[in-house]
C-alpha cells in the first residue's frame, strides 16, 4: 500500500504538468511558393486553413511562438485566416505580388513566420532584393525552424551568387526536417543546376 501511495505521488505532478501544457496543434506551413508545415501554432483557422492547393509539408517540426496583440485581427480570428488565404491566392493564382504584399501587410501580424515568409517572397519576385532579405530574417526570427523560410531564403542566397551561404540554408533544413521533404529537395535541385542559370521559383 505504501509503495503504491509512493508511485502515485511520483506519478500526479507529472499527470498535472500533462494536463496543464498547451495543447499542440498542426502549424501553418507558410506560404511562398511551396509549403512551409510545422509542428504547433497559435495560428489554426480551421480545417478549410490553408488552402487545398497548398503544399504537402511532412516531417517538419519547426515551431511558431506567436504573441497575441490587439491589432487588426487575432490570430485565431477566421478573418484573419480568410485574409491569409486570399494573399496566398493573389501571389500564387494571381501572381500579383504587390497587391499581395499590401493584402499580407493589412492583416496585422508583420511578424508571424507565415506572413513575414510570404512578404519576403512577394518582395523577391519584384526583384527587390534588399527588402525580401530584411523578411526573411524576420521570419527567421519569429521562427528560426521555419523550413520554408529557409528554403526560399536558399533561392534568394542563390539567386544572389551566394551558393554557400545557399548550402548553409541547406543543411538547416536537414537538420530541421531531413533530406526527404520537399524543401530540401527544391534548393538541392536549385543547387545543383549551373551558376546563373536563371531560377524559376
Amino acid at each position: 500500500m505504501i509503495k503504491l501511495a509512493i508511485k502515485l505521488g511520483t506519478l500526479a505532478p507529472v499527470l498535472m504538468a500533462l494536463s496543464t501544457a498547451p495543447s499542440l496543434t498542426p502549424a501553418l506551413a507558410a506560404g511562398g511558393g511551396g509549403g512551409g508545415g510545422e509542428a504547433s501554432s497559435a495560428m489554426d483557422p480551421g480545417p478549410s486553413y490553408p488552402p487545398s492547393s497548398y503544399p504537402k509539408r511532412s516531417g517538419t517540426k519547426a515551431t511558431h511562438k506567436v504573441k497575441k496583440t490587439n491589432k487588426q485581427s487575432s490570430i485565431d480570428d477566421p478573418s484573419f485566416a480568410q485574409g491569409y488565404r486570399a494573399a496566398y491566392a493573389t501571389i500564387y493564382d494571381r501572381n500579383d505580388y504587390a497587391a499581395a504584399i499590401e493584402q499580407l501587410k493589412s492583416l496585422g501580424h508583420d511578424d508571424h513566420p507565415n506572413v513575414a515568409n510570404l512578404i519576403g517572397y512577394s518582395y523577391r519576385k519584384l526583384g527587390d532584393y534588399k527588402l525580401s532579405q530584411v523578411w526573411y530574417e524576420r521570419a527567421l526570427k519569429a521562427d528560426p525552424n521555419h523550413v520554408l523560410t529557409w528554403q526560399y531564403y536558399g533561392l534568394w542566397q542563390i539567386e544572389q551568387g551566394n551558393r554557400e551561404q545557399a548550402q548553409y540554408h541547406l543543411s538547416r533544413i536537414a537538420a530541421i526536417c531531413g533530406t526527404d521533404c520537399e524543401e530540401y529537395r527544391s534548393l538541392a535541385a536549385a543547387l545543383e543546376k549551373p551558376p546563373g542559370t536563371g531560377l524559376v521559383y
